[in-house]
């Protein structure tokens, strides 16, 4: 109980909360050309000097620590991760970061990643803690806001790496012909020739409303389309609705044609496709099915009438219903969790305990990976997905408001600090 005892003496005794202002005014002041504002900066940087002194001279076997906590962590965030620590007796290695909804919020933070979140950012990568960013988003979208938030110094420092596309590439500067690992090229060819075959169909079939609606991101594996409306608005819900079935049906007809094209009962596989696809998928998620029914585009047999064949093959793939922002068809075996340890094999971490934020169906699967493995905790923002949230307040309960992730990395920060001292 010691350490409590000290957190909570910490805490009674010094003005934590005027102490974090401090430091974050002297971290996040941006920079401007004006002696009077520059000495001012001064001012404060050694009022918080001074105070962190006190809290040194109070605390003299764990006073530097005791001191960046008051800085850095709130009275609840402190005690968090010391819960933290109690319970896993070890701090983070490394960060695993969703993007979209968690790092940044087009609710909350205009879709541009916060800039205290950034610093924390350059904080952990300081302190040596690699970061995996592990998105849906193409390779070249995610390159560019990083090298924009973060620098092009740290992006290509060896040790960030990024998980592209749900996990179908995963690129890491500065490891030679480790730096870029094309995943889906291990895939067989037939998988591959699907893939081929619907993303040369999606936009030149689609409808005239479908086309006029929505676009195909510019992946270089997944098919994903995303409407031409804000993310979340009705006209977004109501085109990605139509797309999802659209899709379905494409698929249906491409793995028919590559898995049983060639067979007598051809032209009634052909026929029957679309809902063979449309059951299996409504088996496999309620959102789907729930999609199909608002649609009218309820299939007319259950997932037990797919045969075999076509079966195994939409076993291997993921199609994929992100309320309002995307449908998106993609392959089981390259998901999230594969990118982030072929990250974590490129970046040398052996024995990972990761953070993994994120607020989807995809990065729950990583959650639920570093859960079986021992191997890290989860937080989640607020408007997460219900399975998400469950998870993670099931686990550790590491839930933050829309747009506040730098919350969960001050604990983190905490937790980190509190492991080092043994």
């Amino acid at each position: 109980m010691e350490r409590y005892d000290q957190l909570y003496r910490l805490y009674d005794e010094f003005d934590a909360a005027t102490l974090r202002a401090l430091q974050d005014f002297v971290d996040l002041f941006p920079p401007v050309d004006s002696r009077v504002t520059l000495e001012h900066w001064q001012e404060v940087g050694d009022d918080l000097a001074d105070r962190k002194a006190e809290i040194r001279a109070a605390f003299p076997a764990a006073g530097e620590t005791f001191s960046e906590l008051a800085a850095r962590a709130s009275r609840d965030q402190a005690f968090t991760a010391l819960d933290l620590h109690a319970k896993y007796d070890r701090g983070v290695n490394v960060l695993v970061l969703d993007v979209d909804e968690t790092l940044r919020s087009a609710g909350g933070t205009d879709n541009e990643i916060p800039r205290e979140t950034l610093h924390l950012l350059t904080e952990f990568h300081e302190a040596g803690t690699p970061i995996v960013v592990c998105t849906g988003q193409t390779l070249e979208n995610v390159k560019g806001f990083l090298i924009q938030g973060l620098g092009n110094e740290l992006v290509h420092s060896g040790d960030l790496s990024i998980v592209y596309e749900a996990g179908t590439g995963v690129f890491t500067p500065g490891h030679g012909a480790d730096t870029k690992r094309l995943l889906y090229d291990d895939l067989d060819a037939d998988v591959r020739a699907i893939f081929d075959a619907v993303r040369s169909r999606v936009l030149s079939d689609a409808p005239e409303d479908l086309r006029r609606g929505c676009h195909l991101q510019g992946n270089e594996f997944n098919v994903t389309l995303k409407p031409n409306f804000e993310t979340g608005s009705d006209d977004a819900r109501e085109v990605i609705d139509r797309a999802l079935v659209y899709e379905l049906d494409l698929l249906g007809d491409a793995v028919v044609e590559e898995v049983g094209g060639d067979s007598e009962d051809a032209d009634e596989n052909a026929e029957r496709a679309s809902d063979w696809a449309r059951a299996y998928y409504a088996e496999q998620d309620p959102e789907i099915r729930g999609v199909l029914e608002s649609e009218g585009a309820t299939p007319d047999c259950s997932s037990d009438d797919v045969p075999e064949p076509i079966r195994d093959t939409f076993e291997r793939i993921d199609v994929a219903y992100y309320e309002a922002d995307a449908a998106e068809i993609g392959s089981l075996e390259l998901n999230k969790v594969v990118g982030v340890e072929t990250a974590f094999e490129v970046l040398g971490i052996d024995d990972p305990f990761a953070a993994v934020l994120g607020d989807s169906k995809s990065d729950l699967r990583v959650m639920k990976w570093v859960a079986e493995n021992d191997a890290g905790i989860a937080a989640a923002p607020e408007h997460a997905s219900r399975d998400v949230l469950d998870h993670v307040i099931r686990t550790d309960e590491l839930v933050f408001d829309r747009g506040k992730a730098g919350d969960v990395f001050r604990i983190i920060f905490a937790l980190n600090r509190l492991a080092n001292l043994g």
